[in-house]
């Protein structure tokens, strides 16, 4: 902000009204705190962030039209001045490192005390960032821990034909290694996973993006 007097402007982001409402009801009465608009979607949200020019948007991830995530990106790409806050119910990894990725100042869920998501509004903006106590200890267990660096090259090629339906006797002919090799390296994909049958092994490689919709790892 330009006037530290002045209070903080603020875009709500939610497809749900009855949520728009509860969010401008956290900052209701509150001096320090203007909502100066509302959004039902992700295209709306970046139109009105080019025409109020808040100082901070409150960003839902999932929405029809545009998602939060793709929001988020053109408001930082288009320079429209405003730090986006991600304000939802989504923890996964794969909802949280995205919306990290396209610029998001914080990442808060919806269940944050109303005094913590004020004072994490402030924080946003003076250009801080963010981030809700578990968000905050998954982002750390993925830097100490970054699975795509403990599977194996092999490992994500076994995986990569497990995901794309091959039995062990398959993935064995594939790659020209026994059967009984495959089953050993299934199981060191599952421990490091933490997963204990390929089902989940497959969906645990899509969710931590070792694996892509496309098929491709």
């Amino acid at each position: 902000m330009t006037d530290p007097e002045a209070p903080i402007r603020l875009l709500i982001v939610d497809d749900h009204p009855v949520v728009r409402d509860g969010i401008k009801g956290l900052f209701a009465g509150d001096p320090d705190f203007e909502v100066v608009g509302e959004a039902a979607d992700g295209r709306e949200a970046v139109s009105r962030t080019e025409v109020f020019r808040p100082d901070v948007v409150l960003m839902d991830l999932r929405m029809p039209v545009l998602g939060g995530v793709d929001a988020t990106r053109e408001i930082v790409n288009r320079g429209l001045g405003a730090s986006v806050l991600i304000l939802t119910t989504f923890d996964t990894e794969s909802d949280v490192l995205p919306a990290i990725e396209a610029g998001a100042t914080g990442y808060l869920l919806k269940d944050t005390p109303r005094d913590e998501v004020r004072r994490a509004v402030r924080a946003a903006a003076a250009g801080e960032s963010v981030l809700s106590p578990p968000i905050a200890k998954q982002l750390l267990g993925q830097v100490r821990h970054p699975v795509r660096d403990t599977l194996s090259e092999r490992e994500l090629e076994i995986l990569l034909l497990v995901a794309r339906g091959a039995t062990n006797k398959k993935v064995a002919a594939e790659l020209f290694i026994s059967e009984a090799t495959v089953k050993t390296h299934l199981l060191h994909i599952y421990e490091k996973l933490g997963v204990n049958d390929r089902a989940a092994a497959v969906g645990a490689g899509y969710e931590r993006g070792l694996l892509s919709p496309g098929g491709a790892s």
